[in-house]
């Protein structure tokens, strides 16, 4: 199956159908069924969880022929696992399932060495990323720093870590490409580090093979983007699942991937079931908390806390998330594109880039439609990625067409900028830390307040703390006229999140113009479960 999911003339062809979708996947799973009782007041069809953690574990990682396995079920029911990672990220974990304890059961420690103890202690992804309603959005504020740090959305994860690995892979063959010419003309090569239109230093090789990387800029010496956190920490998802289930939760997940490819004495490269390539030859990751299924690294007595197939799921899952929703345009916000240019701003806030080769099983584009869409007038459009594969089972997989997608507002260069002293930020040792990734501006329409720390209440005060690499952005900014300020976060305020659940698709388009757009069967939503290839496997 290649090309658009368009489903919307099996919606109105039936009620039904639009009935049935939407009641089974439009409620935020806050609740989880198993430990609820269903004749309660508060239970509502599509409201909650419906399998338990076991049964979302199901037969483990498994393989592409084991049934009910995480890589069985990523490979041939892509939406399911999707959905079941969906419903990992809101699940509210218990302590008889391993949550806690928080770094140790004193809770004391330096905090410096053990991030943890500053970020407190939560029983669900969704309590930090939890906005809007139901989303991996944006929300809690921790104290892993003395002026705390801003839980950032996950809409588009997917795509920043595929932009990440790909820039990584350019700049490393130019550094190849260097030591290749010097060797060949024996004298010292130096060439420009440009990676999707982003200039990231220069290079210089040596006849003998060694390599000077002083002029490096942005990212690390060894040419590896990582995406993930302020400061540009962590390469991976799985790697960033894995350790806020540790730091956040107190729960440790037995990763058989990253124990393999970090192992001390005889380490190996390995791939994730989304794609991910490891390399120990090449980078250096991070090791999970424990790495076999009968430790128990934080001593709470309970064992095998976090399976390697839920951290299939949930990486399955933030790989295809939802990028962010563009909000209504109109004259005045183009407008302000255009000034941000003009003024400097997109000189780091690389407004789009290029993935090569797309490992997602779908995109989903999220616009303003004021007559399609119900709540926030926003209406979503599905379309498929990957091509149907015949391997004599029952079912066939469902595979990545691995084409190149163009990623549009996005807003990064993916590298590290000295903002000035307003964005430094202090640590408990008393060091400081200067420089910080650019934030895709993305969904910043919606995400109130700004900065890595959360200090900036409203969108002028985040670009007026500007300073340092930007402080020429910054001044023309505070030169234009007020009008012209205005335009450019009006453009920014396009740029939005939205609750998928609540969100009208070609999947299930809802009921527009509908008295009562509060009834699931009436607003609509991305359903998930209309794409399910394996039914009889039940609702998650």
């Amino acid at each position: 199956m290649i090309g658009r999911l368009v489903y919307k003339s099996i919606y109105a062809a039936s009620l039904v159908a639009i009935t049935s979708l939407s009641t089974t996947a439009s409620f935020a799973a806050l609740l989880d069924q198993t430990k609820v009782d269903n004749s309660s007041a508060i239970y509502a069809p599509g409201g909650t969880i419906s399998k338990s953690l076991i049964e979302q574990i199901g037969m483990g990682q498994g393989d592409e022929f084991t049934g009910a396995s995480s890589i069985y079920l990523i490979n041939r029911d892509p939406f399911r696992s999707i959905r079941r990672g969906r419903q990992l990220f809101q699940r509210k974990f218990s302590e008889d399932e391993g949550l806690g304890p928080r770094v140790n059961f004193d809770s004391t420690g330096d905090v410096t060495q053990s991030r943890g103890l500053g970020a407190g202690l939560t029983d669900s992804c969704s309590t930090c990323h939890g906005s809007p309603k139901g989303s991996a959005g944006f929300g809690g504020n921790v104290a892993s720093f003395p002026d705390g740090r801003d839980a950032p959305h996950l809409f588009g994860l997917g795509l920043v870590e595929q932009l990440a690995d790909e820039i990584t892979m350019e700049l490393r063959a130019t550094r190849q490409q260097a030591i290749d010419r010097a060797a060949q003309r024996n004298q010292r090569v130096t060439l420009r580090l440009r990676a999707k239109g982003v200039d990231y230093g220069r290079i210089t090789a040596e006849p003998d093979g060694t390599v000077d990387t002083s002029k490096v800029d942005g990212i690390n010496s060894d040419l590896r983007v990582r995406p993930f956190f302020a400061e540009g920490r962590t390469a991976s998802m799985r790697e960033f699942v894995i350790g806020a289930f540790k730091d956040e939760m107190g729960m440790e997940a037995w990763d058989p991937i990253l124990c393999e490819v970090t192992d001390p004495d005889n380490p190996r490269a390995m791939t994730s079931p989304s794609g991910f390539h490891y390399d120990p030859a090449r980078d250096s990751f991070e090791r999970p908390p424990v790495c076999a299924d009968w430790e128990d690294g934080d001593n709470d007595a309970v064992t095998a806390e976090i399976d390697p197939a839920l951290v299939d799921y949930m990486e399955f899952y933030l790989l295809n998330y939802f990028k962010p929703a563009t909000g209504p345009g109109n004259p005045f916000a183009r407008e302000g594109s255009r000034l941000m240019r003009s003024i400097g701003c997109t000189d780091c806030h690389t407004q789009q880039m290029r993935v090569s080769r797309d490992r997602r099983v779908a995109d989903v584009e999220t616009k303003h439609d004021a007559e399609q869409g119900i709540f926030n007038a926003l209406f979503a459009e599905a379309n498929a990625l990957f091509s149907t594969i015949e391997d004599g089972d029952t079912y066939p997989k469902l595979v990545p067409n691995g084409d190149e997608f163009i990623v549009n507002n996005f807003f990064s260069d993916l590298k590290r900028h000295d903002l000035g002293p307003a964005f430094h930020e202090r640590d408990y040792d008393g060091t400081i830390r200067t420089e910080f990734m650019t934030e895709p501006l993305w969904g910043v329409g919606s995400t109130a307040p700004y900065g890595h720390d959360g200090r900036s209440i409203n969108l002028d005060q985040v670009i007026r703390r500007h300073g340092g690499e930007a402080e020429d952005s910054k001044r023309r900014y505070v030169r234009l006229r007020f009008e012209d300020q205005l335009k450019i976060r009006e453009f920014l305020n396009t740029l939005v999140l939205f609750p998928p659940d609540d969100t009208a698709s070609n999947l299930n388009p809802g009921n527009p113009g509908s008295n009562d757009p509060q009834d699931p069967a009436n607003h609509g939503n991305i359903a998930l479960p209309a794409l399910y290839q394996i039914h009889e496997y039940g609702p998650e």
